[in-house]
């Protein structure tokens, strides 16, 4: 009797760890992977996995390797020697440092005073992102054997690396490592606050000269490489001021720039060429995922050029890594899966995953329902909303239902894995998830993609509410209890909506949303964003584009139809929708009588990137949540 005790037991245990599902404090376990490339030997890809660590409040880093034929990873020590050194060419060293430029600080002008502590500051791009400017800017530096150093950028003010993402990326070495190219926004002050236009510059190290190769393009030119037979090739958005236009590869050959996307009805994300040189590869969103895409390269011959998509299916590529024989090895993902790296047999189409940096955790979880469906908006069109549905759904069962809304606002809502706003973790607490790739999503087309630029308060929100509305005829759908969440633009969404939704929503929640489009205006780092989305400035008042951005879609000016409880986020160091955004809203709220809370992180910009504050956030989402939802 006692041993079939201890079976029932033991059959009870393996029951309950499968019905076990995502937490946040399990969210915060898991490792995030990195690949940092495919070794010398061309038979292995060096990778990084972060694993953040709450109780220290940092994450840890640990390098491995993994046969790309397959395998078990094994942990080492020095991953810089088994991996090309693409900034080494003969006896010269590609680097970058930041150089004092500009006189910013107060004892620069009055060095008497040391202990002063004052900017000065004459034009905008006085911050960015989530640092203020003291004078230093990032240069690329070449360095000799003898330790022997050039500052290509020559005490210009500008940067290289670009701030504040760029890396190494951003200068390559020409084939013949006569020549540095690299990537700069050569402007200043109010005119580079203003603009997206950076160029492709090329410094020859035997002349010391310095060429724009790109001057004729007023927009984005950045990622340059070289194809295999030495063509320099790149990605160029068109239009000055316009973070979020269509992006294309061109090709420099023979001293014609060639646009391998430009008849393609989509945007590209990053690119890589094939080892022959015959063909770009290429990662882009469609249809709410982000696949991989070939186009041939036909030189100029009059071969038509032909864009193709590799890849279909609920996931995400992320990122390619390289080649192997018939190989590519890519990073993949999916909503209930954080990235792993794949290789995928361009012959045989077929995928075979390599690293299993999560699957333990993930196999003791019950997992969450993805489904795609479509829905017809207000002027007619077919929208790809993503519905996401707690783990042992149960039809038959009414759940509470949030209505997700992106940022960007031309963010791409595909099969990402957050680990913030993160779909398998709200649909584990018990919540049905809607995401609807509402106006301004890329991967749909670029007039799709473009129609929210200038009408934020317009389409899009009859989009989010045809979403949930269509998703709301289930039966599974607790009508009394809808809520709508998102981040920046995202966070503008809730904003407006909590103004015009008519008490369809029972609770909000806002991070870092943009609740006064003229204060955003006067007070964003990034004005080049603000002056194309918005129209052009507040004061602008013949321009009718401009004006109805800062009153009819203006979410302050709805402050008086307010009236479902609110919970607000905010970053301090937050310069792209600073604080003064969420203080606004939570004022109004307050002030009118309305539930309300304010989470103020003070060390953290527009994201949340330390453990413990990661955790905070969520066990404070999900708290708000259980209160009013």
């Amino acid at each position: 009797m006692k041993k079939i005790a201890l079976i029932l037991i033991s059959m009870a245990g393996i029951t309950a760890n499968a019905q076990e599902v995502m937490t946040p404090e399990l969210l915060w376990k898991l490792g995030r992977i990195s690949p940092l490339g495919i070794s010398k030997d061309g038979k292995n890809i060096i990778y990084k996995v972060s694993t953040p660590s709450v109780e220290d409040n940092k994450s840890n880093s640990e390098f491995f390797s993994i046969p790309i034929a397959g395998g078990k990873s094994i942990s080492i020590n020095n991953h810089k020697d088994l991996l090309f050194d693409k900034n080494k060419h003969e006896k010269w060293t590609l680097s970058s440092k930041e150089v004092k430029i500009d006189k910013v600080d107060g004892k620069d002008f009055y060095p008497e005073l040391e202990k002063c502590d004052v900017q000065i500051f004459n034009a905008l791009d006085y911050r960015h992102w989530d640092t203020y400017n003291d004078g230093h800017h990032n240069h690329v530096i070449i360095t000799n054997d003898n330790k022997e150093e050039i500052d290509i950028l020559n005490n210009e003010p500008y940067d290289c690396p670009q701030k504040p993402f760029g890396g190494d990326e951003d200068y390559i070495w020409s084939p013949d490592g006569s020549k540095v190219i690299y990537v700069c926004k050569k402007k200043e002050g109010t005119n580079y606050a203003t603009s997206t236009n950076t160029d492709l510059y090329e410094y020859d190290l035997v002349t010391k000269n310095t060429t724009n190769l790109t001057e004729k393009n007023l927009g984005y030119d950045v990622a340059p490489q070289f194809s295999p037979s030495g063509d320099l090739s790149w990605l160029q958005m068109r239009r000055d001021g316009y973070e979020a236009d269509k992006n294309d590869i061109i090709v420099r050959h023979k001293g014609i720039d060639i646009n391998l996307t430009s008849n393609w009805d989509g945007t590209v994300d990053s690119f890589t060429w094939s080892k022959d040189g015959k063909k770009v590869y290429f990662l882009a969103p469609v249809d709410g995922t982000k696949q991989l895409f070939e186009v041939n390269f036909p030189g100029l011959t009059k071969i038509a050029l032909r864009v193709n998509q590799i890849t279909t299916g609920h996931f995400d590529i992320n990122q390619i890594i390289g080649f192997h024989e018939d190989m590519i090895l890519v990073t993949k993902s999916d909503m209930n899966h954080a990235n792993e790296i794949f290789s995928y047999d361009l012959k045989k189409k077929k995928w075979n995953q390599l690293t299993h940096v999560n699957t333990d955790i993930y196999n003791k979880l019950s997992l969450p329902k993805i489904e795609k469906r479509m829905v017809k908006t207000t002027d007619g069109k077919n929208m790809l909303v993503w519905v996401i549905l707690p783990p042992n759904f149960d039809a038959s069962k009414k759940y509470p239902t949030l209505l997700y809304c992106q940022g960007g606002p031309q963010g791409a809502l595909s099969q990402f894995y957050s680990f913030r706003w993160n779909f398998q973790v709200m649909a584990s607490q018990g919540y049905v998830v809607v995401a609807p790739n509402r106006r301004g999503m890329p991967g749909h087309g670029v007039a799709w993609n473009e129609q929210i630029s200038k009408d934020w308060g317009g389409q899009v929100m009859d989009d989010y509410l045809s979403a949930i509305e269509d998703v709301a005829t289930e039966n599974y759908v607790d009508k009394s209890r809808l809520g709508a969440v998102g981040a920046s633009y995202g966070g503008y969404s809730v904003f407006y909506l909590a103004g015009i939704h008519k008490k369809r929503f029972k609770t909000f929640i806002a991070h870092a949303g943009i609740f006064n489009t003229q204060s955003m205006f006067g007070t964003t780092e990034e004005v080049f964003f603000t002056n194309w989305d918005m129209g052009g400035a507040y004061w602008e008042t013949n321009n009718k584009l401009a004006q109805k951005s800062y009153t009819e879609f203006n979410p302050i000016t709805l402050i008086n139809n307010w009236d479902t409880p609110i919970f607000i986020i905010q970053g301090a160091k937050d310069y792209r929708v600073p604080i003064g955004q969420s203080q606004e809203a939570f004022q109004a709220a307050q002030l009118k009588g309305i539930k309300s809370r304010f989470m103020l992180f003070p060390e953290e910009n527009h994201w949340v990137l330390k453990p413990q504050n990661g955790l905070v956030w969520q066990r404070e989402f999900f708290k708000w949540l259980k209160e009013t939802l």
